[in-house]
């Protein structure tokens, strides 16, 4: 059972020391994930269009790991502001609406950045047969 590190090349991966995503064996843990991309942070100011693209970085690293969406079992949500909770929750519910993970959804003081409003993790385990 080997340990594969699956990367994106952002710049804090390496100031910081993880991985976007680690598989070991049939287990995936993607590290919190954001709106940031290589462009810059979508959806500035709209919760809804920033947990979407995190779901889209979430599921690019899935997919390095050999797994999709539909493997994942566990979602942790972190906000800035737990008053958008709708608007977080209708993106979780659109993707994940018919897998329905076990999740968790809490407000935090503040994410690294003061225009992120939304980070999530997620779990998956890939199935044996």
């Amino acid at each position: 059972m080997g340990r594969q590190n699956i990367s994106t090349g952002g710049p804090w991966e390496g100031k910081i020391g993880y991985s976007r995503a680690v598989r070991v064996g049939a287990h995936i843990s993607v590290s919190g994930s954001t709106a940031m991309t290589a462009s810059g942070l979508v959806g500035k100011g709209d919760p809804y269009a920033q947990t979407i693209q995190t779901f889209k970085t979430i599921e690019a690293a899935l997919q390095q790991a050999g797994a999709s969406l539909t493997d994942v079992v566990r979602t942790r949500i972190y906000m800035a502001n737990i008053d958008q909770w709708q608007e977080v929750g209708r993106a979780h519910g659109e993707v994940f609406g018919s897998i329905r993970p076990a999740t968790t959804m809490v407000e935090v003081k503040r994410l690294i950045d003061p225009d992120m409003l939304v980070e999530i993790e997620a779990d998956a385990i890939l199935s044996q047969g």
